[in-house]
C-alpha cells in the first residue's frame, strides 16, 4: 500500500505536529521547511540536478511567501512587520536569481538571513516558555 513507509510515517508525524501546534510552533515549522528546501537546493545544484534544484527553490519561495510573509500582521506589527516583509521579498528575489543563474552564493545568503530570523524567533519562543513556566510557578 505504501511505496515508502518511512516517508509515509514522516508525513503523518508532520501532520500531527501541525494539527497540535500553537501559532509560534507553526512558524518554527515553516522556518524548518524553508531551511530544508534550501539545503536540498544546494545539494541538487551541486549534483547538477537542475529540475530538483528548481523544485526545491520553488518550495522555499512558496514557504516564504505564503507562509512566513503572509503570516505577518502589517496593520498591527509596525516597523518590525514591514521590515520583515521587505526582507522576505528580498529573499524571494535572491532565490529567483539563484534559480535562473544557478547561484549557490545567493542560496547561502538566503540561508544565512533566514537562519538569523529563525534563531531570533526560536529564542523568543524559549523566553516566552520560560516566562510562562516562571509565572505558572508563582501563581498560587
Amino acid at each position: 500500500m505504501f511505496s515508502n513507509p518511512i516517508a509515509a510515517y514522516r508525513q503523518i508525524d508532520l501532520e500531527s505536529d501541525v494539527r497540535g501546534a500553537d501559532p509560534h510552533r507553526l512558524i518554527v515549522l515553516l522556518f524548518d521547511g524553508a531551511e530544508s528546501a534550501l539545503s536540498q537546493a544546494l545539494i541538487r545544484l551541486d549534483a547538477n540536478d537542475m529540475g530538483g534544484k528548481s523544485e526545491s527553490l520553488l518550495k522555499a519561495i512558496d514557504i516564504i511567501l505564503t507562509g512566513l510573509s503572509a503570516s505577518l500582521n502589517t496593520a498591527e506589527g509596525g516597523d518590525l512587520a514591514h521590515n520583515l516583509k521587505a526582507l522576505y521579498d528580498y529573499m524571494v528575489s535572491r532565490l529567483i536569481h539563484a534559480n535562473v543563474h544557478k547561484d549557490a552564493a545567493a542560496i547561502r545568503e538566503v540561508q544565512r538571513l533566514l537562519g538569523e530570523i529563525s534563531g531570533a524567533w526560536r529564542e523568543m519562543g524559549q523566553n516566552l516558555k520560560k516566562s510562562g513556566e516562571h509565572n505558572a510557578v508563582q501563581t498560587p
